[in-house]
């Protein structure tokens, strides 16, 4: 006996023999459903006051039966059918409804999110004889609603030519996803938000994550923020919104949907079940940009470690949100190492990684070991991403290190001598910008990094002071200054980017904050703070 899915749960067994005799019908591959099969269908609804509902593939063969309550039928996992970019999913659903009603609002959210290729509502009368026959299909990419109801039709003159409809549909879906490749050239994603902040801080949040997502080579086609008292421990934001999120991500047509809370393996799976995109977080997002921007062979190992134990807790059994990301966003590593990788192998290279990153370590010391007997003073520069951080350091030493008007366009950390007149020379070091929230993964696995601050003599905290959200920069800097132990060394606040204000406004500020305002792309606004360095040197 082929399995009946859903709600079979006291009924006899003549009922169930029946019901599963219906998997022996085949439809015509052009027609919706065959007349014989719709009246069987109401037959046994109304014997057994149950919707009754099938999906069946293009060939007419019925893949799944399916038993819901008198309201409604949940459709089973379709795992095995899955969904190829520009292209629908190859089965089409027709079901029972008992009380005369039309196709309802979760018939329409399970058409979009399941990409099927028709969604058939066959409305039965008392005695249970089929009248008529609902039908609705999904509107192509950016079209303003997700789907088509046609016009109600009646059983016995049921002349619609399903395979032509689907194939029409589906060419006009993949010219539509061609073009939209074609002018952007990139992944797409939908952004979402879901925040017990005020508002203006949840807007500050969602407007950096679209900086991180530009940064990471996303093209962002639209954003959504929720405001709760509290998030949903399973969906994040209610499944009932999260479905209503779905289908406005297929719609626009996007490759990825993007949230700027840290997912647990568990709402990532629940999400996954809902959602037939590629999901990723807000670290996800991190992890790929460093992943893209790691350089230097260290730089790599750092990041393959962190990545590495961000997927560990989440490649436990089977996973359908890892399997969608195989390459690209959220997807790519140093090597190309797959996902699906078991435990225990992944245990085994995270040691691996961790003993690399002690032999750095060690060689790391040897070299400030070096500088310590050449007396030479160690100045680091640090601050929040995208501050201005490497361009000071081009300014003061006259360098071309890579800088960038967006977030991590520095990964690897750079050091420059440079020598005042008449003064001893001193080393220049830039390193990785924070970030508000910087997941674990990434602060334990840039200690190495981290650890030449240990030894500098003086920090310099660049801060964009035309940012509107300079304080919270300041705030996340410092915080985790103080996590990494280092806030009892010597530091100079650096105002930059004062070109972006008036003078009485960063005027202001550089007394309220007591810093040294700059625009570190004009070497004679430096000299205030090159004086404020010499003098911290000659006490």
């Amino acid at each position: 006996m082929k399995k009946i899915h859903g709600h079979t749960t006291g009924l006899k067994a003549g009922h169930l023999r029946r019901i599963e005799r219906l998997y022996r019908r085949k439809t015509a591959p052009e027609k919706i459903v065959s007349l014989d099969m719709m009246r069987e269908m109401g037959y046994l609804s109304a014997t057994i006051r149950r919707q009754i509902g099938v999906l069946m593939d293009r060939k007419g063969r019925v893949a799944r039966v399916m038993v819901g309550n008198r309201k409604q039928i949940l459709l089973p996992a379709l795992t095995r059918y899955r969904v190829a970019p520009g292209r629908l999913r190859g089965l089409r659903c027709v079901h029972t409804h008992l009380d005369g009603e039309r196709l309802t609002h979760d018939d329409l959210a399970d058409l979009a999110l399941l990409r099927l290729d028709l969604m058939a509502a066959v409305r039965l009368d008392p005695s249970g004889e089929a009248k008529t026959i609902h039908i609705a299909h999904v509107m192509p990419q950016n079209d303003p609603t997700p789907c088509r109801l046609l016009a109600p039709q009646p059983i016995h003159n049921l002349d619609i030519d399903c395979l032509s409809l689907i194939k029409a549909l589906e060419a006009e879906m993949a010219a539509r996803k061609t073009a939209v490749q074609a002018g952007k050239g990139k992944e797409t994603a939908f952004l979402v938000s879901v925040s017990t902040q005020s508002g203006k801080k949840a807007l500050a949040a969602l407007k950096e994550l679209g900086d991180l997502a530009r940064s990471g080579g996303i093209h962002v086609v639209d954003t959504q923020l929720q405001l709760r008292a509290k998030l949903d421990p399973r969906h994040l934001m209610g499944k009932g919104k999260l479905r209503d999120l779905a289908v406005a991500a297929l719609q626009k047509g996007v490759s990825m949907i993007v949230f700027n809370q840290a997912l647990s393996p568990a709402q990532l799976r629940s999400i996954a079940e809902i959602i037939e995109l590629k999901v990723i977080d807000r670290t996800q997002l991190i992890l790929d940009i460093f992943c893209q921007r790691a350089q230097t062979r260290e730089g790599k190992l750092q990041v393959e470690l962190a990545q590495l134990q961000y997927l560990l807790p989440r490649l436990a059994g089977k996973n359908r949100a890892m399997s969608r990301l195989a390459g690209g966003i959220g997807g790519r590593g140093p090597g190309e190492t797959k996902l699906e990788i078991d435990r225990r192998r992944t245990r085994r290279r995270i040691g691996q990684l961790e003993q690399m990153l002690a032999d750095v370590r060690r060689q790391r010391q040897v070299q400030r070991a070096r500088r310590q007997r050449r007396q030479m003073p160690i100045v680091s520069i640090i601050g929040y991403t995208n501050a201005g951080k490497s361009t000071l350091l081009n300014t003061l030493t006259q360098s071309n290190i890579r800088a960038e008007a967006r977030l991590f366009a520095t990964l690897d950390p750079s050091s420059r001598r440079i020598r005042f007149p008449q003064d001893v020379g001193i080393i220049l070091t830039d390193t990785v910008g924070f970030i508000r929230d910087l997941p674990k993964e990434l602060t334990t696995a840039f200690r190495a990094t981290l650890e030449e601050l240990e030894n500098a003599d003086l920090l310099l905290h660049v801060v964009d002071i035309s940012n509107p959200q300079y304080a919270m920069q300041m705030r996340s800097v410092t915080g985790i200054l103080t996590d990494l132990n280092l806030h009892t060394i010597p530091t100079i606040l650096v105002l930059n980017k004062i070109d972006r204000l008036s003078a009485d406004r960063y005027q202001q500020l550089a007394r309220e904050l007591n810093g040294i305002p700059v625009s570190a792309q004009k070497r004679p606004t430096l000299r205030p703070l090159v004086q404020q360095i010499r003098t911290h040197f000659k006490r």
